[in-house]
């Protein structure tokens, strides 16, 4: 699924009045969930979570900078945080199934939007800048809204998008693209602060004081204290204490989770604690929400730490991180509400089923689910027991020559496998798309034209699902041949069924296919789409029987 963060910050704290009125904006858009809202008197600031889909969350930001172009004045606007909008700054971050460039594309949508039907200037910063002046955040809001009226007027602060214009209830709005920042303190046993900022120097980007061998520090010809670069970059870190947890925090800012991973801050921690006499990492703690896919990195960290396999399902990565990081030293962590995606995206009705239920729902007079969801979960079970057998080989010592591969053909299965779990409920849904353009109204010239086009989009995307599903079943019997040439040979009947439910798979996807294309007005797409889902059927079946085959021959071999 694909989902964006947007984390709009708006120029006001105090008033709850105005804090809900654009919070009740951002809620106004189906498809985009507001997850936070987290006002500051002090800073006269509230800074917004949203999540979803890429066109709902731009339609979200935009109905919330809308409404505070009504309700915020900002030529009476005081705070200690530096400003120069009612939105001041909207920013967009890739969560799962898009890019930072498709951020920046969005990014620019918005300003142009802002621009066209507010009237209103734009500045692009971070990722989406269109100068290098305009990069940092800092740099464009030189002046604050108090320099708006001077700087408009210059041609190098020449607005992105909109007017150079200046409006006093509003001023300027900054938006860009940038990646997911997570907000990450790791626990040690003390209370002196000292030592724990003498850790957190020695990870962040900054580094620490460079002394000499008088223990002096080193300074330049400015004066000013060298410093030694600290571990990785983009990560910004002190040490503190908190007196509610009665402790010391090594408390991080991770600019880049793309780049940066928890436990490898966690780790460098806990080596750089070694360092302090009596002093070790008892734990860490997550500010806020924080991306899946970190935790997956994390929980694969460490079972390839032990020897395991790192290909198994994604709920017991998720455990082995807060295990590992001792994420839940402090307070409970609880994954459905800490973890982007599991507040936003979990599996659909079908695959929440019990077996039972799905069989007997399949078998009843509903029309859905049908073939094409049946064909999904075939392709899920294939690629599980490849997955399987992978992953009860790893770590055995008659198999270690294997071990790399079986791993990876077993991180491969579980993707696979939760793609497949994802086409099921899909399936389902692109029927009712379906369904719902036929239902249209054709009376008049210009509603038969709206239908048939709509009819046309959706017969597509009920032929792209199974058509996603057929070209991964290739991969699935790839997957399934790994396993028996290099698996547990106990195990080989496993793999031989893995590539026959993935030629069940796609068997029943190419026939899906095929009907969704009968009828669609699109005769390109249906022959191309046609000869591609032939080749993949044809490639997929051989290569099946050829592993079945085999399989099937070792197995009545033993028994000669």
């Amino acid at each position: 699924m694909k989902l964006v963060e947007c984390v709009p910050n708006f120029s006001e704290g105090r008033n709850p009045d105005v804090i809900e009125a654009i919070a009740e904006a951002l809620r106004s858009v189906s498809g985009a969930e507001l997850l936070d809202v987290d006002p500051g008197s002090a800073t006269n600031r509230t800074v917004y979570t949203l999540i979803g889909t890429p066109d709902a969350v731009v339609d979200a930001a935009f109905a919330g900078i809308a409404r505070a172009l009504e309700v915020i004045d900002m030529s009476q606007h005081t705070g200690e945080h530096a400003r120069q909008g009612a939105c001041d700054v909207c920013p967009f971050v890739p969560v799962s199934g898009v890019t930072m460039d498709d951020c920046v594309e969005l990014a620019h949508r918005l300003a142009k939007r802002v621009g066209e039907e507010l009237e209103l200037p734009v500045y692009l910063y971070a990722r989406a800048a269109q100068r290098p002046e305009r990069v940092r955040l800092p740099t464009i809001r030189v002046g604050e809204y108090e320099a708006l009226p001077d700087k408009l007027g210059k041609p190098e602060w020449e607005p992105d998008y909109g007017p150079a214009r200046f409006d006093p209830r509003f001023g300027v709005l900054t938006t860009g693209a940038r990646p997911f920042l997570i907000a990450y303190n790791v626990n040690v046993n003390t209370k002196d602060k000292a030592k724990a900022h003498y850790i957190a120097a020695r990870v962040r980007e900054k580094g620490y004081a460079k002394r000499d061998e008088n223990f002096e520090f080193v300074r330049n010809a400015k004066g000013k204290v060298e410093l030694i670069p600290g571990r990785f970059p983009g990560v910004q870190g002190v040490g503190w204490v908190i007196e509610e947890y009665g402790r010391a925090q090594c408390s991080f800012n991770i600019t880049d989770a793309t780049q940066v991973g928890l436990h490898e801050v966690f780790e460098a921690c806990r080596e750089f604690s070694r360092n302090v006499d009596g002093v070790r990492v008892t734990g860490s703690e997550v500010v806020g929400l924080v991306p899946l896919q970190s935790l997956v990195d994390a929980g694969r960290h460490y079972l390839g730490g032990q020897g395991l396999c790192t290909g198994v399902p994604t709920r017991r990565l998720v455990d082995v991180a807060i295990q590992s990081m001792g994420l839940a030293d402090l307070t409970p962590f609880d994954p459905e509400d800490r973890i982007i995606e599991y507040r936003v995206a979990g599996d659909g009705p079908l695959a929440s089923m019990t077996v039972r239920d799905f069989v007997d729902t399949t078998s009843s007079d509903a029309p859905a689910p049908g073939g094409g969801s049946v064909a999904a979960l075939c392709g899920s079970l294939g690629s599980g027991l490849a997955a399987m057998v992978a992953s009860l080989t790893v770590g055995r010592p008659e198999y270690a020559e294997y071990a790399a591969a079986l791993d990876a053909a077993a991180v491969e299965g579980q993707a696979l496998k939760e793609h497949f779990i994802g086409a099921i409920d899909a399936d389902t849904d692109a029927f009712n798309v379906m369904m719902d353009a036929m239902r249209m109204p054709r009376k008049s010239k210009e509603q038969a034209a709206a239908r048939k086009a709509a009819m046309v989009e959706a017969q597509k995307g009920a032929t792209d699902v199974p058509f996603g599903v057929l070209e991964r079943c290739g991969a699935v019997v790839r997957l399934a041949g790994v396993a028996a040439d290099h698996g547990l040979a106990s195990a080989a009947s496993d793999a031989g069924t893995a590539a026959a439910a993935a030629a069940a798979a796609a068997r029943g996807a190419y026939l899906n296919v095929m009907i969704n294309l009968d009828g669609l007005a699109d005769p390109d797409y249906v022959a191309t789409t046609r000869a591609r889902a032939d080749e993949l059927l044809a490639e997929t079946q051989a290569a099946a029987d050829e592993v079945f085959g085999r399989i099937a021959g070792r197995l009545a071999g033993a028994l000669d």
